[in-house]
């Protein structure tokens, strides 16, 4: 059974930092793509980052520059470094998994993730 477990939210004024981390365990699959998302209150949920099978990260323009999607294959677990916060940046964060999958989709596509965490906050005060 694939388990995806966020950590790492918290509360933080406007320029300040937090890393995200994603717990992955059960999968089996050596190709597959994971990503970072977020919803805000009254928002829908919107593609961040997206780390491939190959270490190719692709990122959503408003956090270009400020946000770094890593993965470390000997922990199983996937990160989220965010700089620069901004209040903009406050919404439940959430990683998911793709099932094999050689290609990633777009980093707005949040469709096609068989596997997703129970999220963590991230609130950004100005």
């Amino acid at each position: 059974q694939v388990q995806l477990v966020e950590s790492g939210g918290g509360s933080v004024q406007a320029g300040g930092s937090l890393r995200l981390s994603c717990a992955v365990s059960g999968y089996t699959d050596s190709h597959y793509c994971m990503g970072w998302f977020r919803q805000a209150p009254g928002k829908a949920r919107e593609g961040v980052a997206v780390f491939g099978s190959y270490g190719v990260t692709s990122y959503v323009d408003s956090v270009k520059g400020r946000f770094t999607i890593s993965k470390d294959n000997a922990k199983n677990t996937l990160y989220l470094q965010m700089n620069t916060l901004k209040p903009e940046d406050t919404a439940m964060y959430y990683c998911a998994a793709t099932g094999l999958l050689i290609v990633c989709p777009p980093v707005r596509q949040t469709t096609g993730y068989n596997y997703w965490g129970q999220g963590t906050q991230v609130t950004v005060s100005s």
